[in-house]
Order: C-alpha cells, then sequence, then structure tokens
C-alpha cells in the first residue's frame, strides 16, 4: 500500500457534503444509535462513509462544528459489544467518558466503549477516521481497556506512529476493495489497536500473570477451533486450572468461554466465506471445518450476528 505524505483534502469530490437533517440521520443509523447536535444546523455541511466486512465497520467522517453523544437511553435499547477507535485526522476535538476528558489535536487517537455513555464535541470542522469492532477482538481484560477510554494517544511516537499511518489510509483508499482484501485490512487495524492498547496497559496490575494465562487460553482455543468437543473442560484440563477459574478469567475481560468460541468460530467462517481460494467449498463444508454441527443453527447464527446469510458472501454472490 503506497505511503501517504500528507493528509487528503477535506472534502473528497467523490462525496457531496450533506445538511445536517441528513448527517444527522446517517450518523443515527451507523451500527449504533447517537444523538447529534449543532449550533448551526442552517450551514452545517458533512458526511460519513462507511465500509469494512462483517462485523468490523470503518467510517470516514467530515462535519463541520457539531457533538455526538450515546446516552444511557440509547444504550438500553440494546447491547452493542462494541468498541470504537478513533484518529482525528483533522481539527481539534474534546472525548468524555468513565469520568475523563480528554483533548484531542490532528493525529491524536482514542478508544471509546459503546456499552458506556460517552460525547464527541468539535467546535470547529473535523475529519476523523473510525473502526468500530467487537470487543472479543481485543484480548487486554474489560478493566484494562475501561482504564484506557477517552485517554489520548499520540500518533508520533511508539506503535501509535504505526497505527496513525495504517489506519489513515485504511479510510482513505480502501474503496472498491473486495470483501476479503477489505476483512484482512480490517482485521489488521484491529491487531494494531490492541497491540498500541497493550503497550499503554503494560506494567498495570491486570496485565500480568493473568494476561499470560489468558494468551494461552485463546491461542488454544483459536489452534482447536475446528473441534466440535472444544468446551470450558477441555480447555481448562489443558491448562492445569479449574473450570470455575477458567470462567472466572473471561468474566474479566467482559465475556465467557462459549461466547469467546462462538464468535472466534463465526470470525474465521467469515474470512473463509469471502476469500476466493475457498470459493469451492460449499458452506455446510465450511461450517463444519470451523467447529459448528448443525447446518441450520449455523445459518441462524450467522445471519444474527452478521445481518446477512452466510450464502450472500459467497463470491460468485457478491
Amino acid at each position: 500500500m503506497p505511503e501517504i505524505s500528507a493528509v487528503a483534502s477535506i472534502a473528497p469530490p467523490e462525496l457531496p457534503l450533506l445538511g445536517f437533517s441528513a448527517y444527522r440521520a446517517m450518523v443515527s443509523q451507523s451500527v449504533v444509535p447517537l444523538d447529534v447536535h449543532t449550533n448551526r444546523p442552517d450551514d452545517f455541511g458533512g458526511y460519513l462513509d462507511s465500509g469494512g466486512a462483517g462485523d468490523i465497520h470503518v467510517f470516514h467522517i467530515r462535519a463541520d462544528e457539531h457533538a455526538v453523544h450515546r446516552s444511557h437511553s440509547l444504550i438500553s435499547r440494546g447491547t452493542s459489544k462494541y468498541y470504537k477507535f478513533s484518529l482525528l485526522l483533522e481539527g481539534e476535538g474534546l472525548i468524555v467518558q468513565s469520568g475523563r476528558e480528554t483533548p484531542l489535536r490532528a493525529g491524536d487517537m482514542a478508544i471509546y466503549d459503546t456499552d458506556q455513555p460517552y460525547s464527541l464535541v468539535f467546535d470547529e470542522r473535523v475529519r476523523m477516521g473510525t473502526v468500530m469492532f467487537p470487543k472479543e477482538l481485543i484480548e487486554l481484560p474489560a478493566e484494562a481497556v475501561r482504564e484506557l477510554t477517552a485517554r489520548r494517544f499520540s500518533g508520533d511516537t511508539g506503535i501509535g506512529a504505526m497505527v496513525r499511518p495504517y489506519l489513515s489510509q485504511l479510510v482513505e483508499q480502501s474503496d472498491g476493495l473486495d470483501g476479503h482484501l477489505a476483512r484482512r485490512l480490517a482485521r489488521s487495524a484491529v491487531d494494531l489497536v490492541g497491540t498500541l492498547l497493550e503497550e499503554h496497559a503494560a506494567g498495570r496490575p491486570f496485565t500480568g500473570g493473568h494476561g499470560a494465562i489468558m494468551r494461552r487460553v485463546l491461542d488454544y482455543i483459536d489452534i482447536h477451533l475446528s473441534s466440535p468437543e472444544l468446551c470450558p473442560a477441555e480447555i481448562a484440563s489443558a491448562h492445569f486450572i479449574s473450570v470455575r477459574h477458567l470462567h472466572a478469567l473471561f468474566s474479566t475481560h467482559g465475556t465467557s468461554v462459549s461466547t469467546t468460541i462462538r464468535t472466534r468460530r463465526l470470525e474465521r467462517t467469515y474470512d473463509e466465506l469471502v476469500n476466493p481460494t475457498y470459493a469451492d467449498r460449499s458452506v455446510t463444508t465450511i461450517a463444519l471445518g470451523n467447529g459448528f454441527v448443525d447446518p441450520a443453527h449455523f445459518s441462524r447464527t450467522f445471519r444474527a450476528h452478521y445481518g446477512v446469510p452466510p450464502s450472500a458472501l459467497r463470491p460468485a454472490h457478491r
């Protein structure tokens, strides 16, 4: 992927600006419900371009002065179990969550939890890129991530200096990619975000031995996903811990053993369904090869998770 040496223009010609009502409707329908406000609705202009694949969403946003809020009442409509990670490409803003109010400037990044109230406030024209992804894709405990929400990550130093250009290029250059490539690029972005979070969580009490055990458990799950017999008892026995201890480990991540196994099976199945290399394999063959035992149940679970039937992702149908 070519390196970008300068930030692209603030309003690409292929993305016409919307008035406030249209922009507000688009934002409020972008996966999780949001409230949007501005003090200048009559001369407002903005756009939201969305992409990604499956349950990983990529947004490219440009808008004049406005504020976005996710309130308790909106959250009560249904949990989303997503994190959002945003890079401010142009302008300045403020992120508020977990009792923290953090100013952001161009080049800064921040993570926030869609299951907790948050606000983004922009007093001037802004452009930003956002990746939204399931919490299960981050291997840190929920408590560790909670300590990092609404904090500023610099895009100039450390791992942040690698995340910033990658995410910038992802939101600006991913149009037209097929499902398989878009999926791989989006997953790479999430992996980079996870690495950045681990860098900033290093040394905290909840990321020591606990983290090492959890990584071994997750690696074991990934290796044995194809086995229909994979279960908490087997996983606990393989790591010489009790089933109760295993469940406690996953509880600190805000999830469960069964949810993690199901999510990782669905993720791997999605990857294979959109991969042209597996075009000659049936949906059932791919599902059974990733540990699902009932094709009908798999199809229902897949559709509930991704919003589309698995057959819709086959290369011949896209």
